[in-house]
């Protein structure tokens, strides 16, 4: 599993057809690993405009490691379903 916080890590491993806006917290294909996901870096939570913003992009946040433990979890032998 590979999790890339923050666009430039995502970019600088998947190239800029990656945009974490847009695939955050979906699994994706790649030879890098059985299965990559892009989520924001955690210091963007830290600059969010107020605390209801960064309350809000903390569930999102969590919500995509939901799905990184989902997928290590989801199948003893390590077959990972992809979507």
């Amino acid at each position: 599993m590979l999790v890339c916080l923050g666009a430039v890590a995502a970019q600088a491993l998947l190239g800029s057809r990656v945009k974490v806006t847009k695939d955050r917290g979906k699994p994706l294909e790649s030879g890098l690993a059985p299965v990559v996901l892009v989520t924001i870096h955690p210091s963007a939570i830290l600059r969010e405009r107020d605390e209801p913003a960064r309350e809000e992009a903390f569930a999102a946040f969590v919500a995509d490691l939901r799905v990184v433990q989902e997928a290590l979890t989801a199948s003893p032998a390590g077959d990972v379903p992809r979507t």
